[in-house]
């Protein structure tokens, strides 16, 4: 995106972590395709398309990524939102996606989306038997979603300890982690200087791939 009015690392303070989710390479139920290994045969002998939450989305940059890895070609079909690329998974307009795991999980549970791969570093406790890219052979896709609160810059530093403090006191509760758990997420607490340094590695990883896949968003 270019031209954006602030710096996504220097003009805010980061606080806290809360908690991610990793993404999942579904395909549609029609789809004949029961592993990773079966999706990337099928797309290398017939054009594939793909839906995304949006152009630049994570759910976009993901599958970029994926493409790279796998030497494979596919359409991008950039939807407003993670709900109606569902939809047209579901219907079969498109054939795979990456959503994040809370999104498409009760479609998976249902049968109408079929799970072939889960970032992060380990597999998901809700898809125990779904390995992770590592596993495949795919190494660099630990990237999750992730929710964290942020601040304006040069917030004050006593201000952003006890935040942080309270902030992670609470997501190591019973009661919240098993709200997040519903959802599909994983706590992941950190300090803000943790946090801070994540952000700023987050931004370099996904800048590389941008121009890497030369991926612009109009503002």
């Amino acid at each position: 995106m270019r031209n954006i009015p602030y710096d996504a690392v220097k003009d805010f303070t980061a606080i806290a972590m809360v908690a991610g989710t990793p993404n999942v390479l579904v395909v549609g139920s029609a789809v004949p395709a029961a592993s990773v290994k079966e999706l990337v045969a099928l797309a290398k002998k017939s054009p594939l398309g793909f839906g995304s939450a949006g152009q630049g989305s994570l759910t976009h940059l993901l599958v970029e990524q994926f493409k790279l890895a796998a030497d494979i070609q596919a359409t991008h079909a950039p939807y407003r939102g993670i709900a109606p690329a569902i939809t047209d998974v579901l219907g079969g307009q498109t054939q795979f996606m990456m959503p994040g795991l809370a999104a498409a999980l009760q479609h998976i549970r249902s049968g109408k989306l079929r799970p072939l791969a889960v970032t992060g570093s380990r597999r998901h406790p809700a898809l125990p038997d779904v390995p992770t890219f590592e596993e495949l052979g795919y190494p660099g896709f630990t990237a999750v979603q992730w929710y964290g609160i942020v601040g304006p810059a040069r917030m004050p530093a006593a201000v952003v300890s006890k935040l942080n403090e309270e902030i992670n006191r609470a997501i190591a509760t019973p009661e919240l982690r098993e709200r997040l758990s519903a959802e599909a997420l994983e706590p992941m607490p950190m300090s803000s200087a943790e946090f801070s340094a994540f952000i700023a590695a987050e931004v370099a990883r996904w800048t590389k791939l941008v121009r890497e896949r030369n991926i612009e968003v109009s503002n």
